[in-house]
């Protein structure tokens, strides 16, 4: 026989042989290190190489049902980096029980890291092209992109000794914007000061626009110079049109401090700063100008190559239950998609796939409505639905483009405790319907099947700093339609929307969720580029539910909101079940729109 196959028969057949293992002793025990081999039997002594492989012993150990696995099933993830070419996926057939779970658990005093991101290498000085400004000639670097697979990587997000770059852009960092002139639905267009550089060859220019609670990311199409200081610009489809078609939100004229705001990003014409990076397009070709008089041939440039780095993936027959996660880092995702579509959202970073304004107002569920949407979802690193005893506890999230960990639809008695997420694109923790694909967006959510609204969730004990750093319309923590979801002693900081948001649909009616508590957490650093917004945000009605023994700052002082509406507590449209009580904040700041009878703001009595 085969030695190497004698090898695996025995390993299961004899679950980690070379351990004292009895059936009421300890968990079954696979070890993982980066320098393993898959073909080795996942001892201690002879690790796996992949965490892929580890699942597959995990899942034969269960399929034949092996002794030992009475008290589950441990993957003990060893100290360094993980890099995939592929999402990990959780399956089924991976569960375990309350008895015996499964669990990937990095080894203590080790730092195990997930990873969808590739190393740049092969920096050369960028010489001899013209389009670069004259002050930067000489100190930017160039690099041909990698390659995963056959394809040449395209990204959005570079990183420099684990610091993220800031795409190249018009003004002096990323969050620097200037007013616009004129926002016109009849054309199409945006009208703005006329650009101090030369960018009639920038034919991958994006044009990023504040508006409101959220910002659109509009590929330009077309620039006209029209005299006097001002140039007109036009947009490629679809974002164009889901642009100017949707009354909510759009960029304001006029309003009380001003116009809103926009900012030019990605052309060679504008890297002009150290710090800033651009890609080419097609020749994938990555400019990066670095700081501190360093050189990136002696620094670590990684660009993410993966969206996704974990999908937890049942279905409404059979799913997913009894997974843990433990002490793993997950690292470096990536967020493509306004490279190839733009990017217009409604609300919390959900896009519109089509939106309009209605020529008479008035749907069946409320009269008043004057428009319509249908959304999709964000992208997220790591995923679950249909799924069930799922935990996150003491896990890191950093570097990813959109949703860092998202509970999607289906999800009950989970948790996610005592994890970490910074420098995080999107949301860093989202849960629940939102209504999302052919369902419009404002009709009140109640799912056929009442199991499949995600309840019983409990997000404890994390701290989220630096969340929604390229949508800024996205929150640091986002709850649609949920119930019994409990959020507390939490910390969110720095964030350019609301911090907590709990709840959807804009509406005064039964949509299941009901007993969602909102305790203990500490907000601050929110409202940070965006208004409208909330340290904690809620919307529709909520029976039984709780805000209660939060610390709330003040909203910054957003530079470019037109208006001033932020709030400690937001209380949007047609909230309504909520007690709130005790909450400690430097003044009570409330922010109430149409809210229902059963709303009870003790804290103000």
């Amino acid at each position: 026989m085969n030695k190497q196959l004698f090898t695996l028969l025995l390993a299961f057949a004899c679950p980690m042989a070379g351990h004292s293992l009895t059936e009421t002793d300890q968990p079954m025990k696979i070890y993982v290190s980066p320098t393993g081999d898959d073909r080795a039997v996942g001892t201690e002594a002879a690790p796996l190489k992949t965490i892929d492989a580890a699942l597959r012993h995990a899942r034969e150990a269960r399929r034949l049902g092996q002794p030992g696995i009475s008290r589950g099933i441990d993957i003990i993830v060893g100290g360094g980096v993980y890099s995939l070419d592929k999402p990990i996926f959780i399956r089924p057939e991976d569960s375990g029980s309350p008895e015996s779970p499964t669990v990937l658990r990095g080894e203590e005093g080790q730092e195990a890291v997930v990873s969808g991101g590739v190393s740049v290498t092969g920096w050369r000085k960028a010489d001899g092209d013209t389009r670069l400004p004259a002050a930067a000639r000489g100190k930017v670097w160039v690099a041909d992109a990698p390659v995963l697979g056959n394809k040449i990587v395209y990204t959005r997000q570079l990183y420099a000794d684990g610091r993220k770059a800031v795409r190249a852009t018009q003004f002096a960092g990323p969050y620097a914007m200037e007013r616009m002139e004129a926002f016109s639905p009849e054309d199409e267009s945006i009208t703005i000061p006329t650009p101090k550089m030369d960018l009639s060859k920038a034919d991958q220019l994006e044009m990023t626009v504040h508006q409101r609670w959220a910002i659109a990311i509009l590929r330009v199409r077309k620039m006209e110079n029209l005299g006097g200081g001002l140039t007109k610009v036009w947009f490629h489809q679809p974002e164009s049109r889901l642009e100017f078609a949707h009354p909510w939100p759009q960029p304001v004229i006029g309003g009380e401090r001003g116009n809103s705001a926009y900012t030019l990003t990605n052309a060679l014409e504008l890297l002009d700063e150290p710090g800033e990076w651009y890609q080419d397009y097609p020749s994938g070709r990555i400019y990066y100008y670095p700081e501190d008089g360093k050189t990136p041939d002696e620094m670590d440039i990684t660009v993410p190559a993966l969206e996704q780095l974990v999908e937890i993936g049942g279905t409404r027959e059979r799913q997913v239950s009894n997974v843990r996660f433990s002490n793993i880092s997950f690292k470096y995702a990536a967020w493509t998609r306004p490279s190839r579509e733009g990017h217009v959202t409604l609300q919390g970073g959900f896009r519109l796939i089509d939106a309009y304004k209605l020529d008479k107002p008035g749907l069946f569920h409320k009269a008043e409505l004057e428009n319509q949407a249908w959304i999709a979802r964000p992208e997220a690193a790591v995923a679950a639905q249909f799924a069930t005893g799922i935990a996150f506890t003491g896990c890191t999230f950093s570097h990813v483009g959109a949703s860092a960990l998202d509970f999607r639809y289906a999800v009950s008695s989970s948790e996610i405790t005592g994890c970490t997420f910074t420098d995080v694109g999107g949301t860093a923790i989202m849960a629940g319907s939102f209504g999302e694909g052919g369902f419009e967006t404002h009709i009140p959510y109640s799912p056929a099947i009442p199991a499949d609204l995600c309840h019983g969730l409990v997000i404890s004990k994390c701290k989220i700093d630096d969340a929604a750093n390229e949508d800024w319309g996205c929150a640091a923590v986002s709850a649609g339609y949920v119930s019994g979801i409990d959020i507390v002693q939490n910390e969110v900081s720095n964030v350019n929307y609301s911090g907590i948001c709990v709840g959807w649909g804009w509406t005064p009616l039964e949509s299941g969720m009901r007993d969602n508590s909102i305790t203990g957490n500490y907000v601050h650093d929110y409202a940070k580029m965006l208004y409208d917004a909330g340290g904690v945000y809620t919307l529709s009605n909520q029976p039984g539910s709780v805000i209660s023994g939060n610390k709330i700052s003040l909203p910054s002082d957003a530079p470019y909101a037109t208006n001033s509406r932020a709030f400690c507590i937001y209380f949007d449209e047609a909230t309504d079940g909520f007690t709130v009580e005790d909450n400690d904040m430097p003044k009570p700041l409330y922010g109430y729109n149409k809210p229902g009878p059963e709303l009870k703001v003790k804290d103000e009595e």
